[in-house]
């Protein structure tokens, strides 16, 4: 005859798990943003830079971000991988491309 499952304690069991793979990704990204330099900014800024990368869909841009990135990770270069500046885009760059028309 089998022998019944303990139900409760494979749920905590589960739980406990999903707890520590949380709080092992926070602190990789807290050492992630160290280790780019990236705490020198200030919340609101790193935030919003944040926020920017979640909405850009431009392929191009991501692949940009994500060779840089691997570079990084392989120790190759610490160059930023570039912004909306670098691209031509965003507020800065349409205000100073709309005081040269």
């Amino acid at each position: 005859m089998r022998k019944p499952r303990d139900f409760d304690s494979e749920l905590k069991a589960l739980a406990d798990k999903a707890k520590a793979l949380k709080e092992r990704r926070v602190r990789q990204l807290g050492e992630l943003v160290t280790a780019t330099r990236a705490d020198a900014l200030d919340a609101d800024v790193l935030a919003g830079a944040l926020l920017y990368a979640a909405t850009v869909k431009d392929a191009a841009t991501r692949e940009g971000w994500r060779k840089a990135g691997a570079a990084f990770f392989l120790g190759k270069s610490a160059k930023p991988a570039g912004g909306p500046d670098a691209l031509g885009q965003g507020v800065a760059a349409d205000a100073d491309h709309a005081q040269q028309d």
